[in-house]
This record gives C-alpha cells, sequence and structure tokens, in this order.
C-alpha cells in the first residue's frame, strides 16, 4: 500500500473508533497488506482488495480468550 492510502486508512479508523493512538504501518514484506497497532501493540491486518477495478479492505483482528476479562458464569 502506498504512504498515503496508510495515512488516509490511520486516519478513518482513527475517527471512527475515537482512538487517536491506533496507528497503521506499512509491511516491509507485502504491498497488498498494513499492520494495525494500538500504541506499540500489534492488534491487527489490514488487507486491501482490488477485484475487478473496486477496491476494499478488509481488518482482520484475532482476539486472544486470554486477553478477555474474566467474567462469572451466570
Amino acid at each position: 500500500m502506498s504512504p498515503v492510502e496508510i495515512a488516509r486508512l490511520q486516519e478513518y479508523l482513527q475517527s471512527k473508533f475515537n482512538v487517536p493512538n491506533l496507528s497503521v504501518r506499512g509491511r516491509s514484506n507485502k504491498d497488498d497488506s498494513a499492520e494495525v497497532y494500538f500504541g506499540d501493540e500489534f492488534i491487527g491486518v489490514i488487507f486491501r482488495d482490488d477485484e475487478d477495478g473496486d477496491v476494499s479492505y478488509d481488518f482482520n483482528m484475532a482476539i486472544l480468550e486470554i486477553d478477555l476479562p474474566e467474567r462469572q458464569a451466570s
């Protein structure tokens, strides 16, 4: 992804989720995706899909069960 495209995605996500310390960073070995960070913590990957001239983005975020807050069963 180009630096302009990454900046646009970052601005969109920061605005949409109201999270100013969310950042989107290019990947040195891939040009079809970028990494998403919350502060210094890696949280996911955005993939660029350019099929039939229509560009879309897929944000993939894995959430580990161990990271979820504890809840008592009801």
